[in-house]
């Protein structure tokens, strides 16, 4: 995941979703180290890391603990779908995710 400005540092967005929650909230984010670290503790505790730098660029741009913009429902639950039918054993191809036209 390549920082959107051409810069080399990694870059990386955790997101926490409860069924209580409207929606997911982003909880940690981070740029070099810190995204290295968000990446090392999800693979830690066995949390699937997917890379998507188009998500990721659109996902820094949300504030820590605040829920995900509405435009980014649908490319979201693609990846919540995808993750529930990997952790089921199902073996399916990394879905094209349906993010929203660049503004």
């Amino acid at each position: 995941m390549n920082d959107p400005q051409n810069d080399s540092r990694r870059t990386a967005v955790a997101l926490a979703y409860r069924e209580a929650d409207a929606a997911p909230r982003v909880v940690a984010k981070g740029r070099g180290l810190i995204a290295e670290e968000i990446i090392a503790r999800a693979k830690e505790n066995g949390i699937y890391v997917h890379e998507s730098p188009e998500l990721v660029s659109l996902l820094l741009q949300i504030d820590l603990d605040q829920r995900i913009p509405p435009q980014l429902y649908v490319a979201v639950a693609e990846l919540l779908a995808w993750l529930y039918r990997i952790e089921r054993g199902e073996g399916v191809p990394v879905p094209n995710l349906t993010l929203p036209p660049a503004t």
